[in-house]
């Protein structure tokens, strides 16, 4: 049973891991862009077409790890044994 729980802390801990880096690193994207817009205005509506690309992979990262853990999450409660006994009972019942 304590290898389910730890399944659930280990995908918590990595989830947490993902969106904290993919957070990171918007804001840095945002910093460097408002900085070079500080420095050049004119240049201002090139560097925010230049920076929504790279910010929309970054989210679709962290999306992406959000989903992985929820299969993970969703693969861990069918290997539970309360899984077994309701598959069991249902099997069961269905005879």
């Amino acid at each position: 049973m304590w290898h389910l729980a730890l399944g659930y802390v280990g995908t918590g801990i990595g989830v947490g891991l993902v969106v904290i880096g993919a957070a990171f690193g918007i804001a840095r994207l945002a910093s460097a862009a408002l900085e070079g817009a500080a420095r050049q205005p004119e240049a201002a509506g090139s560097l925010q077409t230049m920076m929504i690309i790279p910010a929309a992979m970054i989210e679709g990262l962290g999306l992406l790890a959000v989903v992985a853990v929820l299969l993970g999450i969703l693969a861990l409660n069918k290997g539970g044994p309360a899984a077994e006994a309701g598959a069991e009972t249902h099997a069961a019942a269905s005879h």
